[in-house]
């Protein structure tokens, strides 16, 4: 928490706005009081408001039409409610109006300050959420909006207009002051699109890799996110020729064709803070789907007399699958709320993609082994319920975090028939690719495709971030609701040693 959060107090006796205020004078956080409706919904507006506590019995407007207004306007805002113990119907009428919880009075203070903590970490929690959905939906306008342009301009005359396009609206959605994208060329990296700079893309001369930050991301397996240049140790020696005002910028690595094209840039973010590993998760998203409608382009001419081809080849799979899984991954995300219904409605694309069994493994805390969270799958194969984390490939991508893709495990020592195969124990292909959030591994996704559908190395580099960016939100709503119990749990113990 931070000083700068605010919690609103709403009673209409000025005994009780004080004592309330007086006992949470020990938080990381400024009481607001008001002492009618009317003065309430005001105060709320300002956006540091992150907890409300309502009285529901007061003159005026009463506390349920202000929680209705609260609701409509905030909907992200956790409001608790004060109640007599007479008033159990109005309680209840409040939780169903949405109030994250309620107080009996008179008020415990420690039962006090632990609600309100947990109301403002579950306003933020749910505001993260909403925020991060919202650019999701966002992300997939980009996304139409370029292959829109990828149609209508020719990428095989050249990328110039679909590159420009692709910077402005990236750079838009990131929130950057400028991006870029700059692509090799007879090893040489040349900038062939770019907003927010001072110079013209074409004026500016090619540069070798090793002196600016983009040879350190060309070809790289992740995005690279730099939050001071100046201190970075990876970008000592290199030449930044005071491109990065803020130096702050984020860095994706862009393939066409399973080849090193070039790097997608965002720079020196206009909120004043530095990019997040959301950031980087949206980005590299961004640059798989520019990296497929440039492939596109590029894809050879069909001869004068093709032959019939029986299934979608690596070719195809590589420019245009993972551009639409990605898609189905994220819209996943938007349109389904439950934690368990947005895993599978996530991995069900994938599943039907490549007629692969999908699932998603998380780490138990308690046990330390991998437990299943959600699978699919395109026939009857079943996934097993565990998974040790010190056996076999899938334990390798846990422990570090690095992509396995294998046509024959059966052939690789570390291979482990237990683990590494369905229930079914049928060895086959497997590709296991890490869950990460903020840099810690927190699960792994497996994908066991038939033999016949290889599951692209760059497919499953960009379906990562947006698995794992699914498993962000689903750990984001279990929170929320944990908080929700614990405050619960810590009022029933409260309330039975007051009656000792």
């Amino acid at each position: 928490m931070t000083i700068a959060s605010r919690v609103l107090v709403v009673d209409d006796e000025r005994v009780f706005r004080e004592s309330i205020r007086d006992a949470l004078a020990r938080l990381p956080a400024h009481c607001e009081l008001a002492e009618n409706g009317e003065e309430a919904v005001k105060l709320a507006e300002d956006p540091r408001i992150e907890a409300v506590v309502l009285d529901v019995r007061m003159p005026g407007a009463s506390g349920l039409d202000v929680l209705k207004t609260l609701r409509e306007h905030r909907p992200a805002l956790h409001v608790i409610v004060l109640a007599e113990q007479a008033d159990q119907e109005l309680v209840l009428d409040a939780l169903r109006l949405g109030a994250s919880d309620y107080l009996a009075k008179p008020l415990h203070e420690e039962e006090l300050r632990l609600a309100v903590e947990r109301a403002l970490r579950g306003t933020r929690l749910a505001a993260g959420f909403d925020l991060m959905s919202g650019r999701l939906g966002q992300l997939r306008e980009v996304f139409a909006e370029l292959d829109a342009t990828a149609r209508a301009h020719a990428v095989r005359e050249g990328p110039g207009e679909l590159a420009e396009r692709a910077v402005e609206r990236v750079g838009g959605l990131m929130g950057a002051a400028r991006a870029s994208l700059i692509a090799e060329e007879e090893g040489a990296l040349r900038v062939i699109a770019m907003v927010g700079g001072d110079v013209l893309a074409a004026d500016l001369p090619p540069a070798d890799p090793g002196e600016g930050l983009a040879g350190l991301a060309l070809g790289a397996s992740d995005v690279l996110r730099i939050e001071d240049v100046e201190h970075d140790e990876r970008c000592a020696g290199r030449i930044r020729r005071g491109r990065y005002v803020s130096g702050c910028a984020l860095l994706a690595p862009l393939e066409v064709d399973g080849r090193p094209f070039g790097v997608l840039c965002v720079a020196d973010p206009r909120l004043g803070r530095p990019f997040s590993e959301e950031d980087a998760s949206l980005l590299a998203l961004a640059a798989g789907y520019i990296g497929a409608l440039l492939g596109r382009g590029q894809a050879p001419a069909e001869p004068a007399a093709p032959e019939p081809v029986p299934g979608p080849t690596l070719a195809e799979l590589e420019e245009s699958q993972r551009v639409e899984l990605s898609r189905e991954v994220s819209e996943a995300m938007i349109r389904e709320v439950e934690p368990e219904a947005m895993l599978r409605a996530a991995l069900a694309p994938i599943a039907e993609a490549f007629d692969a069994l999908t699932s998603i493994y998380l780490a138990d805390g308690r046990s330390g082994a991998l437990v299943l969270e959600a699978h699919s799958a395109a026939g009857s194969r079943s996934e097993r319920p565990t998974l040790p984390r010190d056996r076999g490939l899938t334990a390798l991508v846990a422990q570090t975090g690095r992509l396995v893709v294998v046509e024959r495990p059966g052939d690789d020592p570390r291979f482990d028939p237990d683990v590494d195969t369905a229930e079914d124990g049928r060895v086959g292909p497997l590709l296991c690719l890490p869950l990460t959030v903020r840099g810690k591994v927190l699960g792994v996704a497996r994908i066991l495709p038939a033999e016949d559908r290889p599951v692209p190395v760059r497919t499953a580099e960009v379906l990562a971030p947006a698995l794992s960016a699914a498993v962000r939100n689903v750990l984001l709503y279990r929170s929320l609701l944990e908080s929700i119990e614990d405050v619960a749990r810590a009022r029933r113990e409260s309330g039975s040693h007051r009656s000792r």
